[in-house]
């Protein structure tokens, strides 16, 4: 047992200080010079530092001497925030023995607070509640101590009241980490037990893997055996991050760190894997993690049709720093060769996206982002429908099951009606309604996943005007009314365009959509009909008219029947030309119509 050591993970909404609160916490043990500090040191990423947002865990080892004269080594996992990068906050509490519950005195308790609490007590962890931002003006550190007993069921009497931005008793928080926090548990002489909780790809050395020995010793040279797949390697490093990298040779019971073993496919190391040791093998491996499960989907393709094996490799990288992003090759009639891959949100997807062009250097055209399906046929087979084009044919279906959201919206009580107009205009279902403080409520509502994918968020925050915020689950996959929808231009359906859809809102989705693409679409030599249909019937239609030559400029006179052959042969020259003839989309047509 590492009587000195602590593993702790700090928790939180988006935007309540967790990185802030690290930044102090280094600071005051002063793991880096002062010359070193910047704000948000773990986020790493330019993206997480543009954004303000963390989307990787961080782990660092801090050394902190306690009131008591004694010297603890700190294991600290910063956390995301954000709802879309929750398997992130479930992967880091299995390290951990505590956590930091960060509120804001501003804001008080919010959707994801909630969902990380009960993400901390399904994992037996010790909860510290910490209040932040107490030098606000807005701050009301009552009222939120108030909503921590009422709504989480934790005693804020002991909860700690601190300013991350100017330091403000963060020495308190090391003190009740050292106090209150148990020493995890296990033996160096026992056989090795290490839990992968992270890993991702370094160009020279191969996959690194972030692991947390929980029994025995991990030492530089030692074999090892990947317990999910059999695969023997060598240890070649191991090292901490103090949160720069250092290299130890021996990694002990409760230690978090660094591991190279020349694994050079990205699939072996799977995160959630139990490491042991060859010569002296655990039989039983250490529970993982559930298998996160994609809910968005949408079809990546490179611009230009010679990126398509290194965008192959860009996510076969990408993937194994992120084990909740799946992808398949995907074909379209009309984007060509590409993936089609899955996401846990929009936001996830949208930062996948914008690695892959940034971090590799691609140019990429993303479809627009739909949910899985589960169809059951007439002859009782059940098939999942990732992509709508793939959907089967009307006569073929007895019934289309959709993914279920529980979404948990906590709000000021001034904004109440028109979420609740939000939430029933996208086929909300009310579960329950209650007052949380005189000036708060929280709303939880059973909605389809297709209703919050595209543009949900976007509105809640309008709504709101930025005062609410939102966590989700899915909770069942149920039937409705759902139909294809396929665009078809000059006759011919396009996949890339193909949605699935409520069947009371296919005409005028349909009808946007088509008169989008009428905008955007370029005049050809013959008539387009650009049309919304379901299965065979066409349900709204746009005309994109032809370019005409004037033939009769030349007939300055004489008989009007010269006139009508001119004109009778260029029609039936269109006609022709419209039969052997392609209408090539150009691709801001594609991205515009995305859009909609």
């Amino acid at each position: 047992m590492s009587l000195h050591t602590r593993n702790f993970s700090i928790i939180a909404h988006i935007d309540h200080g967790k990185s802030t609160l690290a930044d102090r916490i280094l600071e005051l043990t002063q793991a880096l010079p002062a010359r070193e500090m910047k704000a948000q040191v773990l986020d790493a990423m330019d993206l997480e530092r543009e954004r303000g947002i963390t989307i990787k865990a961080h782990a660092v080892t801090v050394g902190h001497r306690a009131r008591d004269g004694e010297t603890y080594k700190l294991n600290i996992i910063d956390t995301p925030g954000h709802v879309d990068f929750s398997y992130e906050v479930s992967r880091a509490l299995k390290a951990c023995e505590g956590v930091l519950l960060l509120v804001d005195a501003s804001q008080g308790v919010e959707a994801q607070t909630l969902a990380n609490f009960y993400l901390a007590r399904e994992n037996r962890l010790s909860i510290i509640p910490v209040i932040n931002k107490i030098d606000l003006s807005l701050a009301d550190v009552d009222h939120t101590k108030e909503q921590i007993e009422q709504v989480l069921g934790v005693d804020a009497s002991e909860a700690i009241l601190v300013s991350a931005k100017e330091g403000t008793n963060v020495g308190d928080v090391l003190e009740a980490i050292v106090r209150r926090i148990p020493a995890p548990r296990g033996r160096p002489q026992a056989p090795l037990k290490a839990l992968v909780f992270d890993s991702w790809f370094n160009a020279f050395r191969g996959v690194v893997a972030l692991v947390r020995v929980v029994n025995g010793e991990l030492r530089v040279g030692s074999e090892i055996v990947l317990m999910s797949n059999g695969r023997r390697f060598r240890v070649e490093e191991l090292g901490i991050f103090t949160p720069k990298p250092r290299v130890e040779e021996r990694l002990g019971p409760g230690d978090v760190g660094y591991m190279m073993a020349g694994v050079k496919d990205v699939a072996d190391m799977r995160v959630g894997d139990t490491i042991t040791e060859l010569r002296n093998q655990n039989a039983r491996p250490l529970q993982g993690f559930r298998e996160p499960k994609p809910m968005v989907f949408a079809g990546f393709y490179p611009i230009r049709t010679k990126d398509h094996g290194a965008l192959h490799d860009a996510l076969h990288k990408l993937r194994l720093n992120d084990s909740a992003f799946t992808f398949a090759p995907d074909k379209s009639d009309a984007l060509g060769l590409g993936f089609r891959c899955g996401f846990l949100g929009l936001l996830h997807m949208e930062i996948v996206q914008e690695r892959l062009e940034r971090e590799f250097d691609l140019d990429l055209i993303t479809t627009a982002p739909n949910v899985s399906y589960r169809v059951t046929l007439t002859n009782k087979e059940v098939v999942e429908v990732n992509v709508p084009s793939q959907m089967p044919e009307r006569g073929r279906i007895e019934r289309i099951e959709e993914p279920i959201l529980e979404a948990a919206v906590f709000t000021p009580a001034e904004h109440v009606g028109p979420i609740l107009d939000l939430l029933e205009k996208r086929r909300g279902v009310q579960k329950r309604f209650e007052y949380i403080a005189s000036d708060r409520v929280h709303i939880v509502y059973d909605i389809p996943l297709s209703e919050v994918v595209m543009d949900f968020y976007d509105k809640l925050k309008s709504a709101s005007r930025g005062y609410a915020s939102l966590d989700y689950r899915v909770v069942d996959m149920r039937a409705a009314k759902l139909v294809k929808l396929d665009i078809l231009v000059n006759d011919i359906p396009v996949d890339a365009l193909s949605m699935v859809v409520p069947r009371e809102r296919a005409y005028e989705k349909g009808k946007a959509l088509v008169k989008k693409l009428k905008s955007y679409l370029p005049r050809q030599l013959f008539e387009v009909p650009l049309q919304a249909a379901i299965g065979r019937d066409v349900i709204a239609r746009e005309t994109v008219k032809a370019m005409r030559k004037n033939v009769i400029a030349k007939c300055y006179g004489g008989d009007v029947t010269r006139k009508r052959k001119l004109l009778e042969k260029q029609r039936e020259g269109k006609k022709r030309m419209k039969t052997v003839g392609s209408v090539q989309i150009p691709q801001e047509a594609f991205l515009a119509i995305l859009e909609v």
